[in-house]
């Protein structure tokens, strides 16, 4: 499950006293280097079949995490059971899970342009070393459950039992995170981008059966005593790791489909020691994000009840946009980027970059308006479902208002320390989160200080927000120090029209439901609040396309050109 935590620290990926970003002399918009080409319909064309696929997953996603919702509520059994689940992925992370979606790609790119034979016997070793290190990173979780869950839980008001039951039928998740994180990376580095993108969808189809079945079987979870033979404990845990191992293993005929045939190879070799010298630096990052993380649960934890499952589906929600937008363009993006980098072609490196940052922004901007315009009703309309509904969906939705203007620095962090990783530099990476959860960690002990119990989520998810902020601004002044000229100016540029566009039509969209409120009041709320949020969503996105084109913003004409191909 993507959640803030790891590599982004609030989520992989995934969390920083920063200098502004000062445009270097003549870095302007426009200034794209001689002889380099932004390619820029070939990244969309690149990158539609991969959010086409993330689209899905983060849809059948939500879905999913409506129906946990729905079926568990806003309390201690769902603080429990996300508490829990989030375990695999930080163990995953802090171990091996940043080495394999950041560090490998390059590695294995070297690998197949340096051997003879595309570096198979390579791959087939680096299977080998990190299916064996999984396993037993696996074993040790599993013996210290009652340890992490304590270290994530304040008991004060959750439940440390009921999350160590969980804890003990989840954390097998983390050798098949593992193993598909690193089938997923030797595909994309083959240019082989569909399997890894659809495969997360399984998973949710088969967290939706198990919910069914869940519901089901009668009675409840069992929380005083805790007992493991609790037939619902066992469905729910069993069967969300059931989801992970199948879409780790669906992946392995795709891997056939381009030729692999795995056979063990033990040994060691030289670009696995690159690997882990950059690996140190990894566990390192993952270790300070998992502080700003560990304070995150436990002052939630001890705000009031529910507050760490609003947390986790407010970044859910935040999730969506970035999932189909963000991590489409990094997908295919971070290849094409280890490729520059290995051949020392910085040009388009930071062409790639300044790309990916502007098409970031045109994507993400005008969604982050609606959301930030709109929270309230999207909580309420999405997660007024079942246990879920009343106070809870609300406050979820204020959650996601309070945070969304952090949903394009956290974009454009991930893709800074992706040019990081693909000139193989992990330790730049590391600093950046020393900053970001530098500056987290005293705005999440403020919360509580600042704010009544029923509200410190709010607080919480903005400080989450505001560390990537500061993350997206020591990036870019870190990569400029780097690389030299990195075309600040046209994203700049591209930023500050695409903010206007969007503002403006938010609050136009946000006025006109104002207007039309008075004659919902006696709707029930639901449908009221679907109400405001479609008209809101199909007045505003729309128009900011339209101030968009009118500001002339250039990067949309390759996604218009794009359209009328199709």
């Amino acid at each position: 499950m993507t959640q803030p935590l790891g590599l982004s620290s609030g989520p992989a990926a995934s969390s920083e006293p920063v200098p502004p970003w000062e445009a270097p002399p003549g870095d302007g918009a426009g200034s794209a280097p001689q002889g380099r080409a932004e390619n820029t319909g070939s990244l969309v064309r690149s990158s539609g079949m991969i959010a086409i696929a993330s689209l899905v997953s983060r849809l059948t996603g939500f879905v999913r995490n409506l129906a946990l919702v729905a079926v568990l509520g806003f309390a201690v059994v769902n603080d429990s059971y996300t508490v829990s689940n989030t375990l695999p992925n930080i163990v995953y992370e802090l171990l091996l899970g940043g080495v394999l979606t950041s560090v490998m790609i390059p590695v294995l790119v070297r690998a197949q342009a340096e051997d003879a034979d595309g570096g198979e016997r390579f791959t087939r070793r680096l299977l080998t070393v990190v299916g064996a290190a999984l396993l037993v990173a696996t074993l040790i979780a599993m013996a210290a459950a009652p340890l992490l869950t304590a270290l994530y839980i304040d008991s004060s008001r959750a439940d440390p039992a009921l999350a160590t039951a969980f804890a003990w039928l989840l954390l097998p998740q983390i050798f098949f995170y593992g193993i598909g994180a690193l089938l997923g990376a030797i595909l994309n580095s083959k240019q082989v981008f569909g399997p890894f993108a659809w495969a997360p969808v399984l998973n949710n189809v088969v967290l939706l059966g198990v919910l069914v079945v869940y519901v089901l079987v009668p009675g409840e979870i069992s929380v005083d005593p805790v007992r493991m033979g609790d037939p619902k404990l066992l469905v729910l845990g069993v069967g969300t790791t059931l989801g992970i191992v199948v879409q780790a293993l669906v992946l392995i005929p795709f891997m056939r489909s381009i030729g692999f045939r795995y056979r063990p190879v033990w040994g060691w070799d030289p670009r696995l020691s690159l690997a882990g010298g950059m690996a140190l630096w990894i566990v390192a990052y993952v270790l300070v994000g998992q502080a700003g993380y560990i304070v995150t649960t436990r002052v939630a934890t001890a705000a009031s009840d529910g507050s760490v499952a609003t947390y986790f589906n407010a970044w859910l929600l935040l999730q969506v946009p970035y999932g189909v937008l963000g991590v489409s363009l990094l997908t295919a993006l971070m290849p094409r980027m280890s490729r520059a980098a290995a051949k020392g072609d910085v040009d388009q490196v930071v062409t790639d970059l300044s790309l990916g940052a502007r098409l970031s922004t045109v994507g993400l901007i005008p969604i982050a308006a609606v959301m930030t315009a709109f929270g309230g009703a999207l909580g309420t309309a999405l997660f007024s479902v079942g246990a879920g509904s009343g106070e809870g969906a609300a406050r979820l939705g204020a959650t996601v208002a309070w945070s969304a203007f952090g949903l394009l620095p956290y974009a454009v962090t991930m893709l800074q320390m992706r040019v990081f990783y693909a000139m193989t530099d992990s330790r730049t990476p590391t600093l950046i989160q020393v900053g970001m959860v530098g500056v987290k960690i005293p705005l999440l002990l403020a919360c509580p200080l600042l704010l009544p119990p029923e509200q410190v989520v709010l607080g919480l998810a903005a400080a989450n927000s505001l560390s990537f902020v500061g993350g997206a601004l020591l990036g870019q002044w870190l990569l400029r120090r780097r690389l030299g000229r990195i075309r600040t100016g046209e994203v700049l540029t591209c930023l500050g029209k695409t903010t206007v566009a969007s503002a403006a039509a938010a609050a136009i969209a946000w006025g006109l439901t104002v207007l039309l409120e008075p004659a919902l009041l006696d709707w029930p709320d639901v449908a009221r609040a679907w109400t405001l949020l479609l008209v809101g969503t199909l007045v505003a996105l729309p128009l900011a396309v339209v101030a968009m084109r009118v500001l002339k913003v250039r990067e949309l004409d390759a996604v218009f050109r794009r359209l009328a191909r199709r």
